[in-house]
């Protein structure tokens, strides 16, 4: 076991692991750790604990010291210097003729190195760009392209529900969500109503999805044919929250539709997995990271 504490650089950043020493560090303490691209102010959000050595990446950089005041204080100066770095890049950009969307800029701690987040359709030739923004800052600078995820996630914004993004509120880090998970939840393959603001699929499909699944192995597809206490018959549609199945009995040329719980119903025959000919899965996958 290792002892290790939580550190977040960003309000919903990803949680890194480092070495505490000898310090007695608390929640919401800020601290300052070596990381690798430099030495970095950051918010402890779990406690000194231990964990397995498979959990962590080795080796483990070490919490310099608990932030002072001045630290702080060198903190905020540097977020003042981010939004004056930001306007100069745009300019530059501008000057450039580039074709690319400045996203955020970051300066490291120790002001060893300016970070300018981007987006664009393609690669972007920015070689030049980086030689005049060196000649101002007279520093380090990186130029990183991101995904339109990693944008929603920087700028923040209101989904469809009226809250606050979760990739911007409270989500550490993005979780794979599928086209498969949107039909297993019963939804509509409308892109328009399943994608979220960033223009790929709403993260909260993945919130209830082991739920799905785990009803999904109990419940009858549309279209198994099934024997229930009414006699043989197909499944016509099916409740999956309230697990119930609508199922039409056979009995000559009669229609009888009847609804039963699931426990109530045993399939005597499944169906083939469903067609997509219909869904322009194409369309659907570009939702998909």
């Amino acid at each position: 076991m290792v002892k290790v504490v939580g550190v977040r650089f960003k309000s919903a950043g990803k949680i890194y692991f480092f070495d505490p020493g000898d310090l007695e560090i608390e929640v919401d303490t800020n601290v300052i750790v070596e990381t690798a691209r430099g030495v970095e102010f950051g918010l402890v959000v779990i406690p000194i604990r231990e964990v397995a050595e498979e959990e962590i990446v080795a080796p483990l950089k070490p919490v310099i010291r608990i932030a002072t005041e001045d630290d702080k204080k060198h903190a905020d100066d540097n977020k003042k210097k981010e939004e004056e770095a930001f306007n100069i890049c745009l300019k530059k950009i501008k000057d450039h003729n580039l074709d690319m969307k400045l996203i955020d800029v970051e300066y490291t701690f120790d002001n060893n190195k300016v970070l300018f987040y981007f987006t664009a359709d393609g690669r972007v030739d920015f070689r030049e760009l980086v030689k005049d923004l060196a000649s101002v800052f007279k520093t380090r600078i990186e130029l990183r392209q991101i995904g339109v995820r990693d944008e929603a996630k920087m700028l923040g914004g209101i989904g469809v529900c009226g809250r606050v993004l979760c990739c911007n509120s409270y989500l550490g880090e993005f979780q794979p969500v599928s086209i498969k998970m949107a039909k297993e939840q019963c939804l509509s393959l409308n892109p328009t109503k399943i994608s979220g603001t960033c223009g790929r699929l709403m993260c909260c499909l993945k919130y209830e999805q082991d739920a799905y699944e785990e009803i999904l192995s109990r419940v009858p597809r549309v279209g198994a044919i099934v024997s229930t206490p009414g006699g043989q018959g197909t499944v016509m549609e099916i409740s999956l929250l309230k697990e119930l199945v609508k199922v039409k009995l056979d009995k000559g040329n009669e229609t009888d539709l009847q609804i039963y719980k699931s426990d109530e119903v045993k399939v005597i025959k499944d169906v083939a997995k469903e067609d997509d000919t219909d869904i322009n899965i194409e369309e659907l996958k570009s939702l998909e990271d």
